[in-house]
């Protein structure tokens, strides 16, 4: 069975396919060293949110390590460069100042941190989603992998982060408790670029969309459920309305951290098919409760930890994991075995291996 088939199976929930597939995504310092050690070059495209880079780039690194996902995303348009400070910080395209932390990039100079009306929002300048060679590297991956691999579009960061990243996160919470009315223009901004970038994968024929917004913490959801439901549910609804209504065989996948069991039901209810990165560790996240629960629902994508496991746990301990998440998760199909995040480099490269070779071995029907 070929890999798109596999994952197509797995993810719809059609069937049961040969195998549970597998996907992963490297930080850049792993990147590097298994493309020393496979001899194959990097190829990073870099995203319009810096942080996305590492889901879309490397594709023939990792489908040469076992991934049956290639993963497409935007990236910045032709010509086009950051603005560099004499201090060396990036101004990305939406005006965000950035430098590079531990792990991740991070904004130190949030450009509407002053907002307070909708015309500060509607004052500011912002990107255009159809900007002429934003998709370069897409087409050219997915005229490549088409055939063979699944092909999924990332349309990451979503509404909730980037809109606080726009404003700074304790004034954007604030606020949206306050019910300032520039929150939901600036939420409405955001959604209008993310649908640009998605109706434009489905367009070069990507099989899965793959949103996100990090919701959740370790011990429940930063804000509340009620919140969530009446700011954000209806804006996801229309957008993936929107999307299904030009694509309806386009699987609609959502990233969300943390433990965010209370809006599982209402994703499922407004569209949802893939739930993504599955936590694990935290409440509300057993695997058989969300099998149970669940399973006739949603597929699931991820469940294998990176906090602790992947960093520190031995060879058999990830093989005994995969075992039981595929057990679990993997029953009667509609799983993919994946870390719940980006590989970081507090993971050896011996434990990346071990990872992709328990999934192997634990994953056949």
């Amino acid at each position: 069975m070929k890999s798109r088939e596999r994952v197509f199976k797995a993810l719809s929930r059609s069937g049961v396919p040969d195998r549970v597939p597998l996907q992963f995504d490297l930080c850049r310092s792993l990147s590097d060293a298994f493309a020393e050690k496979y001899d194959i070059p990097t190829d990073y495209t870099t995203s319009y949110y810096e942080d996305l880079t590492y889901r879309i780039s490397n594709n023939d690194l990792r489908t040469a390590m076992g991934s049956d996902v290639v993963v497409v995303g935007g990236g910045l348009p032709r010509g086009y460069s950051h603005e560099v400070t004499p201090e060396g910080y990036i101004i990305n395209e939406f005006g965000m100042m950035m430098r590079q932390g531990p792990l991740y990039m991070e904004v130190i100079i949030h450009p509407l941190k002053d907002a307070s009306t909708v015309q500060d929002i509607l004052n500011h300048p912002y990107p255009d989603a159809y900007a002429e060679g934003r998709f370069d590297d897409a087409r050219r991956i997915i005229e490549k992998y088409k055939d063979d691999y699944f092909i999924v579009g990332d349309v990451e960061v979503g509404m909730f982060e980037m809109s606080w990243q726009h404003v700074g996160m304790e004034k954007f919470m604030m606020d949206l408790a306050l019910g300032e009315e520039y929150c939901g223009a600036i939420i409405d901004r955001v959604k209008t670029f993310n649908t640009g970038i998605a109706k434009q994968l489905v367009d070069l024929g990507v099989d899965a969309l793959w949103f996100g917004d990090d919701f959740g913490a370790q011990n429940g959801m930063l804000i509340s459920p009620g919140m969530w439901r009446n700011i954000f549910k209806p804006r996801y609804a229309e957008m993936w309305q929107e999307i299904r209504a030009a694509s309806p065989d386009v699987l609609i996948a959502y990233h969300t951290d943390g433990a965010v069991a209370p809006i599982l039901g209402d994703l499922a209810d407004i569209g949802m098919q893939v739930f993504n990165p599955v936590q694990p560790n935290v409440p509300g996240h057993d695997p058989q409760e969300l099998k149970d629960k669940f399973g006739d629902r949603m597929a699931f994508w991820g469940a294998i930890d990176q906090q602790d496991l992947l960093p520190n746990g031995t060879s058999d301990e990830i093989a005994a994991d995969v075992a039981e998440k595929i057990r679990v998760l993997g029953a009667g199909g509609g799983y993919m075995c994946s870390p719940a995040h980006i590989i970081q480099s507090d993971v050896s490269m011996e434990n990346v291996e071990a990872f992709i070779a328990a999934a192997k071995a634990h994953g056949e029907y």
